[in-house]
């Protein structure tokens, strides 16, 4: 089991772990031994998880996300295979404790007068700025 908050624990059933050879330096070692950790989560079909929650997580635009709805995260961080395996849990968890509150809705504003006039302002100092550049003096 699997606790993300108090009303969305996910069951180990739901969870399909991988152990594969992690790459990098290690010498020996990292050729005998399957420490890397590839965690599967199927977010489309999932019934643990609420409706909203599935939505949000099905719209991001995550790289880890197949187009299947199957969430994919490998953890490689560490030599041996149960920090892997913690660490890719909690990166779940931190996955869909991200997504569980709905985002805030964007309440649209307009630039203020003075916000303007700031902006002209420094646009005409850098052109001013790029003028003397050229060599040629300016005639005012």
């Amino acid at each position: 089991m699997l606790t993300v908050c108090r009303n969305i624990v996910l069951p180990e059933s739901e969870l399909a772990e991988r152990f594969l050879r992690a790459d990098g330096p290690g010498g020996q070692h990292v050729n005998r031994t399957e420490s890397a950790v590839e965690l599967r989560f199927d977010v489309l079909s999932s019934p643990s998880l609420p409706e909203d929650v599935r939505a949000r997580l099905l719209a991001r635009r995550d790289r880890r996300l197949t187009s299947d709805g199957v969430l994919v995260i490998q953890a490689r961080r560490f030599r041996d295979q149960a920090r892997n395996r913690d660490d890719v849990r909690a990166r779940l968890v931190e996955i869909i404790r991200g997504v569980l509150a709905p985002p805030k809705k964007r309440v649209a504003t307009r630039p203020t007068r003075a916000s303007k006039e700031r902006r002209l302002m420094g646009k005409q100092q850098r052109g001013k700025i790029k003028k003397t550049r050229s060599g040629k003096p300016e005639l005012e």
